[in-house]
């Protein structure tokens, strides 16, 4: 078991963004997360990456009780995350940025990650334009340095933000393809995602949140199929 979170609650006042969340995540599983705008899908990889403290519950990495660990720490113990904006160094090159994520994120020196750098690019489709000052990159490719970025800390768990918003039909398929590939290779991925054909081309388990309370997992076409999932997260309970 790579991941284990426990009854993990986070509250913003009166607000619960989330609710005794508990769910287990097996190493190189791929576990997708939907629910509509506002369901706590955000804040929910927020806590699992440290850049929000739970107001209750645990986080549990290999073993081992993170709770209370910082999101620097987490990363370097193998937790890596994109975000659903990407946000990358744009007066840096494609390569740079992956050397900053590289560097800062596993603590390398530049010389031991120049390879391994090399390789995420090309496994991203990003190699061509490895010299692109990264503020000139379409959307798409911004959405694959964004998920460069972050397997350039080499992460056992990768989080997947709504990695394919905003993509036509032929980038989506691009990047699904991308990501196959990525959890081929062994790595564990945690994808949240509003395009539902895309995630369940990769993923075996889902997970469904609703106004910060989990209110499903298991297997995607059952998980799709239930009553309560097409009435709160599609509108309708037909």
């Amino acid at each position: 078991m790579i991941l284990e979170l426990q009854a993990v609650s986070k509250s913003f006042g009166a607000l619960k963004a989330a609710d005794a969340i508990a769910f287990d995540v097996e190493e190189g599983e791929a576990l997708g997360i939907i629910g509509p705008n506002g369901a706590g899908k955000s804040t929910l990889f927020s806590l699992i990456s440290g850049a929000l403290a739970p107001s209750a519950g645990r986080v549990i990495l290999d073993g081992r009780d993170v709770t209370r660990t910082s999101a620097q720490q987490r990363c370097l113990a193998g937790i890596g995350r994109s975000h659903q904006i990407p946000a990358p160094f744009e007066r840096l090159t494609v390569f740079e940025n992956l050397l900053v994520a590289a560097c800062f994120g596993r603590g390398k020196r530049e010389a031991e990650v120049v390879q391994s750098c090399g390789d995420i690019l090309e496994a991203t489709g990003l190699l061509t334009k490895a010299n692109r000052i990264a503020g000139s990159l379409s959307l798409l490719d911004r959405k694959r340095l964004e998920m460069a970025r972050a397997l350039a800390t080499q992460p056992r768990l990768l989080l997947l933000d709504e990695i394919a918003g905003g993509l036509t039909e032929g980038e989506c398929q691009e990047l699904v393809a991308a990501i196959r590939k990525i959890h081929a290779s062994g790595t564990t991925i945690l994808w949240i995602e509003h395009i539902v054909h895309a995630l369940l081309a990769v993923v075996s388990r889902l997970v469904v949140l609703n106004f910060g309370r989990m209110i499903a997992q298991g297997d995607p076409r059952e998980v799709m199929d239930s009553a309560q999932v097409r009435e709160i997260y599609l509108g309708s309970p037909i």
